[in-house]
């Protein structure tokens, strides 16, 4: 696969962390941990092939809505793993960046997420951005109302830079595993010409193949954005 066919932006929706450790008979806490680990090898290896930034849909505003004990054993995996695995990226010359509204999180959370973002390296070749307590449809709502409040009429790039992922480029290709087919309030407005994959692996069992998979499926696509070629 030549660069010129590399996504520079992929979005990813890790799906059926749950899922995958009810067929196991396991707690689905030891799900969301496998899905941690997988995450951050997924990452790496994304650096490898070339990709400048991967979006991972960490938390959605939906989500919290989940049960208390559930959330708190993703706290816990934030909270042990966190620090740990962002040190690994650094080493290897890639930042952090977060989107969505961490104001409702745990303060501890906050602040582990902000550090991540504040201690990432300058000139980062790789940035691995969370999503969390993110949805497409609040953060739509948020820079209309800051747009309103500062009595500004927009054209498309205005309103890009109001949007938490002002200076990102909008996602090239967006994959969701776990079998379903939608993008559940993710990147909702960059989404608009994004190509698309799904597959019905689980997240913790979306092997470096399978992405490689999801890579060559999207090489062979032809993107014309609404043009004809």
């Amino acid at each position: 696969m030549q660069n010129n066919n590399l996504p520079a932006h992929v979005g990813l929706i890790m799906d059926g962390n749950g899922r995958w450790a009810k067929k196991r008979l396991l707690p689905r806490s030891v799900g969301h941990k496998h899905g941690m680990n997988r995450m951050i090898g997924l990452a790496e290896h994304a650096q490898k092939k070339g990709i400048k930034f991967l979006t991972v849909y960490t938390l959605s505003t939906e989500n919290l809505a989940r049960p208390k004990e559930e959330l708190d054993g993703l706290f816990g995996l934030f909270r042990k793993y966190f620090t740990e695995n962002v040190k690994k990226l650094y080493a290897k010359n890639s930042a952090v960046k977060v989107i969505g509204d961490i104001s409702a999180l745990p303060e501890d959370i906050i602040r582990l997420l902000r550090d991540g973002e504040k201690n990432s390296p300058d000139g980062a070749e790789f940035t691995l951005i969370f999503a969390i307590n993110y949805g497409g449809r609040a953060e739509i709502i948020n820079a209309v109302n800051r747009a309103i409040e500062r009595g500004e009429k927009l054209d498309g790039k205005g309103f890009a830079s109001l949007l938490y992922t002002d200076g990102i480029p909008d996602p090239d290709l967006i994959i969701r595993t776990g079998g379903e087919f939608r993008l559940s309030n993710f990147l909702t407005y960059q989404s608009a010409y994004s190509e698309l994959y799904f597959t019905e692996v689980y997240f913790p069992d979306f092997s470096d193949a399978e992405f490689d998979k999801a890579l060559a499926n999207y090489a062979a696509r032809e993107r014309r954005f609404g043009k004809v070629k």
